[in-house]
């Protein structure tokens, strides 16, 4: 690699889906030096899936990678039983070792899709946390302060609002403070919503005598589909990397306009020139945004998919929102009752997760019967041999017939 490449590539590291750098002097030094970097990212098992949220650092440790400094991915199975009070109003549920651990081991294949495994080291920070004694706990948390901690604006402001902040919540930062001290980190990356844990690591690092690791926070935060809150699975507005094609072309589709153009440089590869000429032109109504995010869509599905899947995943679209035609492989739900409540049919039929999201949805009109909006939740269905069409939402469809 020419040192003008090289340069070129660390100044897009350096810039691209960052927010801001501590310090970018110090790292840049460090990345022209030429020393290969141990660059940290910790990754909390508090759910199976990932999401296109978690793509983002994923896609900046890749550029490290490409520059040839060493990925130390660290695996929170004991953390996430904690769970990270960062942006939370209230206590998280503690999980149970099991729940991490069955999590934790879809993470790797997961995170293979986007990092070169050849050139990952892995951890689970149990590998010195399950060790621990009571007394080096103790010896741990002397170098913390209650202030310092509760400065933090989730625990002051449910102190304020009169809400619990247990004891086992304040250990959080402190342990994400130690996995950077048990990695030897020089970068630590992750969102602006980590800025209190990952700072706690340099100064936990200084007050060691080690050398406090750079910090590179990205932004801005990725929001969901519903273009507001940050991509949850607990807020039911994610997209997740090992979506249907169908469904993540289709959950791609509903993100608000002006949302897409951070999709597009946060979770795309694509060059910020040609994003910003592409934005250009729907804002003069040369293009149409609808036909820009449905490129984004095939960018995306082709990356965690394939070209033929996002091809086809268009193709259903189109047919179901363009020609309101229904898709052509819908499931079947046989049955040999004379009768079934809606309700029913719509929970066995996997298209709610229970009576009361059934009960939720029919009420506020988002299911139809026979292409018939259906608000009724006493509703009985009839099946027939030809089949009686149900349709939850845009994008699910049952068909129940007669056995």
């Amino acid at each position: 690699m020419t040192v003008s490449i090289e340069k070129k590539k660390i100044t897009r590291l350096l810039m691209r889906r960052v927010a801001e750098v501590i310090t970018e002097d110090s790292l840049r030094q460090k990345l022209e030096f030429g020393r290969p970097l141990r660059i940290k990212f910790g990754a909390d098992p508090t759910a199976p899936d990932l999401h296109l949220g978690h793509v983002v650092p994923l896609k900046k440790l890749r550029e490290f990678q490409e520059l040839g400094h060493t990925i130390v991915l660290i695996i929170g199975d004991y953390t996430a039983m904690i769970g990270d009070p960062s942006g939370k109003s209230k206590t998280r549920p503690m999980l149970s070792e099991e729940e991490v651990r069955q999590n934790a081991e879809t993470y790797l294949a997961q995170v293979g899709k986007i990092l070169d495994r050849e050139q990952l080291e892995v951890h689970c920070n149990s590998e010195w946390f399950a060790g621990m004694s009571f007394a080096e706990v103790v010896q741990l948390a002397a170098r913390f302060t209650v202030a310092r901690i509760i400065e933090r604006d989730d625990f002051s402001n449910r102190l304020k609002e009169g809400n619990d902040v247990h004891m086992h919540e304040l250990l959080y930062p402190m342990m994400q403070a130690y996995d950077s001290i048990m990695v030897d980190a020089d970068v630590e990356i992750g969102g602006t919503d980590q800025r209190f844990n990952i700072l706690a690591g340099r100064e936990l690092q200084r007050k060691l005598g080690k050398p406090e690791q750079d910090v590179m926070f990205l932004g801005p935060i990725l929001v969901g589909t519903d273009g507001k809150q940050k991509m949850s699975k607990s807020l039911g507005n994610y997209i997740g990397i090992t979506d249907e094609p169908a469904d993540m072309f289709g959950k791609v589709m509903s993100i608000p306009d002006e949302a897409m153009w951070d999709y597009w440089t946060l979770v795309t590869d694509e060059s910020e020139t040609e994003i910003k000429k592409m934005r250009t032109t729907c804002q003069q109504s040369k293009m149409n945004p609808r036909d820009a995010k449905a490129k984004l869509a095939r960018v995306i599905v082709t990356e965690f998919h394939s070209d033929q899947a996002a091809s086809e995943a268009e193709q259903a679209f189109d047919r179901l929102f363009r020609q309101g035609q229904q898709p052509e492989d819908i499931q079947s739900f046989e049955t040999a009752e004379e009768q079934l409540s809606l309700i029913d049919v719509l929970v066995n039929a996997g298209l709610a997760t229970s009576k009361t999201d059934a009960r939720r949805v029919i009420e506020q009109g988002g299911v139809k019967v026979d292409d018939q909006i259906v608000t009724d939740i006493a509703t009985l269905i009839t099946p027939t041999s030809e089949g009686i069409i149900i349709q939850k939402g845009k994008r699910h469809f049952t068909k129940v017939t007669k056995k």
